[in-house]
């Protein structure tokens, strides 16, 4: 009986176990889907398929000196299943993770970095035919004063990510940008940057007068624009979302360079790019908000782990060359996931002792 007793307590510790830390990344993700394009909005020029395209930012994963083992263990199960439940329900095209991929890379040991791409690569597995696009954060190689040449190139050859890069998906246009090679200073890293975007300046104008230049076969739609920090703002007291900064935070002013691009890098990015929509992390919370030109929208996206944010969440965009639509996809929070631990084991404690009384009840009936 004690056997027995034993062997249901065991099955039911792993279906709690399972229901934490499997099933219920399912049950939550399973609400979000990929948003309906207005088909009357949509002019095509081309006869792609509209791109599904998974976004997510701000993962953070632990180094040597900030995390314990047991919260970088957490944290990356979390992050690993909530992407892989992703990429089974919603199958995307491609994927873009737009900066902080770790949280120590800027200070961390040739060793450690090594250590940190070996992660990244196991935990943000794709599919052969999913290609997956980073962008660079600050604490990836350091906010601007800090970042070096020899800093820069280890990012670039760990992650495959140049400081610009710009992207042609099914008549889709992205450029990718490093927020910290924007400072405008002529530093080694901002002037690069400066004349890799004059080049895509040049070659978008090109493109929209159809000039006589080198067009690749492609055709002009307003680019979209990744990167880590966001465009400038004062607050994120105009945000309204699910996953928003919570008060006080949300009212706090935003420190150019810091928090966010400068008024100068945000007015020369729009003036040169000229995106119609900006996809952004760095602020660990979600905000939807106009552009300043009141040529587009800005989307802010929250942290991708637990470490970060209750309200973790990733967007799902479709895009045309002329017109895209838009979903948040929250995540399970990590107080749900701790409640129903819980629940559970309240509920399974009380189980056990129901079951050893009514044992040890009817051994006494069957001796008496």
């Amino acid at each position: 009986m004690k056997v027995k007793l034993l062997a249901q307590f065991i099955i039911l510790l792993l279906c709690l176990v399972v229901s934490c830390e499997w099933f219920v990344y399912y049950v939550v993700q399973l609400q979000c889907d990929w948003p309906t394009i207005n088909s009357t909005l949509s002019v095509q020029h081309n006869n792609e398929k509209a791109l599904r395209t998974m976004v997510f930012a701000d993962t953070h994963l632990l180094g040597s000196r900030r995390g314990h083992w047991f919260d970088k263990l957490r944290r990356e199960w979390q992050m690993y299943r909530a992407f892989q439940t992703a990429l089974t329900l919603h199958r995307p095209d491609v994927v873009f993770l737009l900066g902080d991929i770790t949280d120590e890379g800027d200070y961390c040991s040739d060793d450690e970095f090594r250590y940190y791409v070996k992660r990244f690569d196991s935990l943000f597995v794709t599919p052969f035919d999913v290609k997956i696009f980073v962008v660079a954060g600050n604490h990836d190689m350091g906010f601007h004063y800090r970042i070096t040449p020899y800093l820069n190139k280890r990012f670039i050859s760990g992650f495959n990510a140049s400081a610009v890069q710009f992207v042609t998906l099914r008549g889709n246009h992205f450029v990718l940008i490093n927020s910290m090679a924007l400072e405008g200073d002529g530093c080694f890293l901002c002037k690069s940057a400066e004349l890799q975007l004059a080049q895509i300046e040049k070659k978008l104008n090109c493109l929209k007068s159809e000039g006589n230049c080198q067009r690749d076969n492609l055709t002009y739609s307003r680019p979209i624009l990744m990167q880590h920090f966001p465009l400038y703002r004062e607050t994120d007291e105009v945000c309204n979302e699910p996953d928003e900064a919570p008060f006080p935070l949300k009212s706090k002013k935003y420190r150019e360079g810091w928090d966010c691009l400068t008024t100068g890098s945000t007015y020369q990015l729009l003036k040169q790019i000229d995106p119609r929509v900006v996809i952004s992390g760095h602020t660990h919370y979600g905000c939807t908000r106009n552009l300043s030109n009141g040529r587009g929208v800005e989307f802010t996206l929250a942290s991708f782990s637990w470490r970060n944010t209750n309200t973790p969440s990733y967007g799902l965009f479709v895009f045309e060359a002329n017109n895209y639509a838009f979903s948040k996809c929250l995540m399970p929070r990590e107080t749900t996931v701790i409640m129903c631990y819980i629940l559970g084991s309240v509920s399974l404690l009380i189980w056990l002792v129901y079951a050893i009384y009514c044992s040890y009840r009817k051994r006494k009936f069957k001796y008496q």
